[in-house]
């Protein structure tokens, strides 16, 4: 798979953010994107905030920093839904300290993450995207396993 960066520090600032949520909008907001296995994933104008932003306080999740490095990464997201290489886990409930049943991550290029939550069968919604330095957790965790609900017999 070709995974291709964006080039968001070539935007002045002033119009950066507008352009890249339209990128957003036209490439994911407005189009079906299905995973390798055939799980449509809807994406919404609102998430752009929570995957490109990043805090400046990790405390206070306060997510008051457009990253250009997850900008740059745009793409990879839909490249990373569609890999059938990827490695397959299940999502993590820091809350109830248990794994999800309905969260699948799909980690590609060593720590690059994709986060969907399964709606119904074959539908899901995408949750976020980001690098993670320390991803030995993750790959610990039981493997992402296929069931009738969600992908029928």
């Amino acid at each position: 798979m070709v995974y291709k960066k964006l080039k968001p520090h070539k935007i002045a600032d002033s119009e950066l953010e507008f352009k890249m949520r339209e990128q957003w909008k036209n490439i994911y907001c407005t189009k079906n994107i299905r995973t390798f296995d055939g799980v449509l994933v809807k994406f919404y104008e609102d998430m752009f905030d929570h995957c490109f932003y990043e805090s400046a306080n990790r405390i206070k999740k306060d997510k008051s920093i457009l990253s250009l490095n997850r900008l740059e990464k745009m793409l990879w997201i839909k490249d990373t839904l569609e890999d059938k290489n990827a490695i397959l886990k299940k999502g993590w409930d820091t809350k109830r300290k248990k794994h999800y049943e309905n969260r699948r991550v799909a980690i590609v290029k060593g720590n690059y993450v994709v986060i969907i939550m399964f709606t119904g069968l074959l539908k899901a919604k995408f949750i976020t995207a980001y690098e993670k330095n320390d991803i030995q957790n993750i790959i610990d965790g039981p493997d992402f396993e296929r069931n009738e609900k969600y992908f029928g017999k």
